[in-house]
């Protein structure tokens, strides 16, 4: 990426391409959104995310949008890229658990949605803990439409599925 910037765009402009293509055929097979999923893109400062990511991104968000499908644009460590991710494109931005919710969703803007964002972690704890810790991202929500319950991550193998089940249970009921 430092060494070799020219080679870089070209590797992400490949990338963006087969990836574009992958996910329009997800959507001629009937899915209802798609979401581009960056476990590394937060190991990027915000300078070097538009640099270097943002474009590609950029591109391929924009060759999206005329699928009739939410995007969702989702990365992990990325609470210093949230605006560069916001300018790349997605309708619903995907939000890990390390800033709170109504922080991230207010610098993302409430034009979008969100999805996120409860440690995967948490899920290990006792009922009390995970429930609180849900609870806490439904307030911070606000009854705001967009808002996607989910982890900020991926779920953990250790992971019992009663507690998933009790978490879906438990968002599905909140009235806040």
């Amino acid at each position: 990426m430092y060494t070799a910037p020219e080679l870089w765009d070209e590797l992400m402009t490949r990338l963006a391409g087969i990836v574009a293509t992958y996910l329009r055929l997800q959507a001629e097979a009937g899915v209802h959104a798609l979401q581009v999923f960056d476990s590394w893109v937060g190991t990027l400062s915000l300078d070097d995310y538009r640099r270097y990511v943002q474009p590609a991104m950029a591109r391929l968000f924009a060759s999206l949008s005329n699928l009739g499908v939410p995007l969702i644009h989702f990365g992990t460590g990325t609470t210093a890229l949230l605006e560069g991710m916001r300018d790349a494109g997605g309708d619903v931005i995907g939000l890990d658990w390390r800033i709170p919710l109504d922080l991230a969703w207010e610098r993302v803007g409430f034009d979008r949605g969100v999805q996120g964002n409860l440690d995967p972690a948490v899920l290990l704890a006792p009922w009390p803990v995970v429930e609180r810790q849900a609870s806490a991202i439904l307030r911070r929500a606000g009854s705001r439409p967009g808002h996607i319950f989910n982890l900020g991550h991926g779920v953990l193998p250790q992971t019992e599925v009663q507690t998933l089940a009790r978490l879906v249970e438990h968002v599905h009921g909140w009235t806040g």
